[in-house]
Formats: C-alpha cells, structure tokens, sequence
C-alpha cells in the first residue's frame, strides 16, 4: 500500500490496480514481479493473500502465513480469521485490539486497513474511523469513504474524496470512491457514477465488481433489464460471489421473476450476509405476527 506523495517507480502499479477492480484471480497470477524490495515484496504478498481472502480461501491465508511474517502480512491473516468462521470474531477482534494498543506496530498503515475494515463488518463505524481517520495512504481515504457512505455522512465522505482527487485524481481509487459517493447521493449523481464506471468496463476486462457497480447503477435509474443482465454476466464468472447473488435477489424482484434460487445459494454459501439477516428477521417477525393472531 504505497503512501501518498511517494517518489520513484512503483513496481506494484498493474498489481494494485487489478486488485481495486476486483480481477481477484488475475492479480494473484501475475504477482510474480522480479527486483521488489522487501518492503515491496511484504506489500506484494500482503495484495496476494488480500486477493484470496475476497476469493473466500481464508484457510490458505490462515495456513500460509506464520507467526514470523511481517505485522502487515499478521494483520490480513486477523481479517482471515475473523470472516473464516462467526465463533473467531471475539477472539479476533480481542487480538486486534491488542495490536492496534501497541505503540511499536499500531501505527502501520495496513494494520489499520484491516481494523477499519473489520470494525465496519461489525458496523461499529465509530471504533473504525478511530483507526483510518488520520488517512495517510490511498486505501486508507478510500475505505474512509465507504465508511461515511454507511453512516449516511455523503457530506464527510465528499471530504476524504476531495483529499484523494488532490493527490491524484486519476487514481483507481479515486474514480471508484467517485462513483460510490455518486450512488449514495443519487438522482442526477448515479448517471455519473454509471459513466465512471462504463469508463473502467472499456478499458480493463470486467470483473464481478464492476459488473454488479454498473448493475446498482441501472437498478437506480429503473433500468432493471439492463441490470439483470450485467448480474447474469457477472454470475457466469463468479456463480458464489455474494453481492451478485444479493443484487440478483432484488433485481428479480422488480423484473417479476422468482428470487428464491438466489436466495438460497447465498444463505448457502454466504449465511452472515446482509440481505440473509434481513430475510431472516423479516420472516422470523412474520412467524411471531402470525402467532399472535393463531
């Protein structure tokens, strides 16, 4: 993760970049790259094993990396362990603060990463930004931006995204945290967002991320053919990938299709889900509502 206002080459450009947009499979393929120094090479490993974490082969990163490597490489190992299985998270989440509280390692950029993104799956959105607030690399404000985007804040969130656009606003990174602040603000803003994103679509190969972006975008502007079908796309390279699932859910909802075949693959292969939970309550009230009047 380089930090902002770095000089010289950056040798992990293509990696980093095929990472942001989702090529999951791709960046691990071509992460052979000769010359790296070690800080680079902890990087490199550190988007590797980052990469099969958002595959779900969370026991290969919990197996390959030891209790010698590097805290960056520890850190992606905690996120790991804390989304390979519910009864981790305590444990996890403990350890976490352990690290974060220890002034020789606490401050490392990656370790933070990985805090604010396992406290924003806890959506303990405050406890996160106490660890990325002070920004300082790209993945960093990006994850900021999310953030704010959770708590409703589209006018902090605007902040941090003015902070990357000043740095380089041609960064990956800063067209996608463009986009998402274009979605959470809507109306005239999604159509933005849509041509972003069309932009990434023409000038790499289309990933799960980008499809199901491009998706929400058509489901917003009431395009929901459009929509289906970039989520079929999508599904064709990844059938288990849990937003392409949970997007299909509800755009067959409004196409007039059934939703129940995606509905189940996802509380299969993904039970902690989101849009899971929320079924799953929404039918446990209207269990209770209906023993009420029994």
């Amino acid at each position: 993760m380089a930090a902002m206002g770095g000089a010289g080459p950056d040798h992990l450009f293509n990696l980093r970049n095929t990472f942001y947009l989702g090529a999951y499979q791709t960046a691990i393929n071509n992460s052979e790259i000769p010359n790296l120094s070690p800080e680079d090479a902890v990087e490199r490993d550190c988007l590797v094993f980052r990469s099969y974490i958002a595959l779900g082969s969370y026991q290969l990163v919990i197996s390959e990396i030891d209790e010698a490597a590097a805290t960056p490489l520890q850190a992606v190992k905690l996120l790991a362990l804390y989304l390979s299985s519910p009864e981790n998270k305590e444990s996890t989440i403990s350890s976490l603060k352990e690290w974060l509280a220890d002034s020789t390692i606490g401050n490392n950029a990656i370790l933070r990463l990985i805090a604010g993104t396992i406290f924003m799956h806890e959506e303990d959105y405050n406890e996160a930004l106490k660890h990325t607030h002070a920004g300082g690399t790209m993945d960093l404000h990006a994850l900021n931006v999310q953030i704010f985007i959770k708590m409703n804040r589209s006018d902090y969130a605007e902040k941090q995204l003015r902070v990357m656009q000043q740095y380089d606003e041609d960064h990956t990174l800063t067209q996608l945290a463009t986009a998402w602040l274009n979605l959470a603000v809507g109306g005239s803003k999604i159509q933005e967002a849509y041509l972003i994103l069309q932009d990434f679509s023409e000038r790499y190969p289309m990933t799960c991320l980008i499809l199901n972006s491009k998706a929400v975008c058509c489901m917003q502007m009431g395009n929901f053919d459009e929509a289906e079908s970039l989520l079929l796309e999508a599904l064709n390279k990844d059938a288990k990938d849990p937003e392409t699932l949970a997007n299909l859910v509800v755009c067959s909802l409004h196409v007039g299709k059934s939703s129940s075949r995606y509905l189940s693959q996802l509380k299969l292969s993904h039970p902690e889900h989101v849009l899971v939970k929320r079924v799953s309550s929404a039918e446990d009230n209207f269990e209770r509502a209906l023993q009420s009047i029994a």
